[in-house]
C-alpha cells in the first residue's frame, strides 16, 4: 500500500538474541546488508505484516519470538531519485515504517531463510546492536538509527 503522499507502507523487524545482538541478513545474489523488512498488504495489520514478513524472510513463526514492543509512530525514509520507479503508478517515494523490537525464544535450526519462493535472504549473522545502522545503504541510516535508538531500551526490559 502506498499513502496519499506517495510512501509505502511497511514494517522493519530488530530481531534480537539473549546478548543483545541483532539478526544482520545479506540480499540473494547482493553485497547489501539489511534488517527484516516488507509492504503491509491491504486488509492487514501492521502486526500481521510484521509476522508475515518475519516468517517469509526468515522462517520464524510467532512461537520463535517474543515482541518487545514498536515505534511510536511511522518512521520514513525518501528514495534516492535513481531508485524511484517512475513508470509505477501509484509512484513510491520512499518507505514508511513501523520498527519491532523481537526476541529469539528458539534455538537457531528454527531459521530458514529458503522458507519461501523467492528467498529475500541468502545469508545472516549476528552482530553488534549499532552495527547496522553504520553499514545499511545510505538512504536508511537515519531511520535505523531512529529506530535502533527508540528501541533500544527494550533489550533492558527484556
Amino acid at each position: 500500500m502506498i499513502d496519499k503522499d506517495g510512501f509505502r507502507l511497511n514494517v522493519g523487524i530488530i530481531l534480537s538474541n539473549d546478548s543483545g545482538q541483532v539478526f544482520w541478513a545479506r540480499r540473494v545474489g547482493q553485497n547489501a546488508w539489511q534488517f527484516p523488512q516488507g509492504g503491509i498488504d491491504d486488509k492487514e495489520t501492521v502486526e500481521d505484516a510484521m509476522f508475515r514478513e518475519l516468517r517469509e524472510e526468515t522462517g520464524l513463526e510467532r512461537r520463535h519470538v517474543k515482541v518487545l514492543g514498536c515505534t511510536e509512530d511511522w518512521l520514513k525514509y525518501r528514495l534516492p531519485k535513481r531508485y524511484v520507479r517512475k513508470n509505477q503508478t501509484p509512484t513510491c517515494i520512499g518507505q514508511k515504517q513501523i520498527w519491532y523490537m523481537l526476541r529469539m525464544v528458539a534455538d537457531e535450526q528454527a531459521f530458514d531463510l529458503a522458507s519461501c519462493d523467492k528467498p529475500e535472504f541468502d545469508h545472516w549473522q549476528w552482530v553488534d546492536y549499532w552495527e547496522p545502522s553504520k553499514q545499511v545503504i545510505f538512504f536508511k541510516r537515519k531511520v535505523y538509527k531512529k529506530a535502533l535508538s527508540e528501541l533500544e531500551p527494550l533489550l533492558r526490559l527484556a
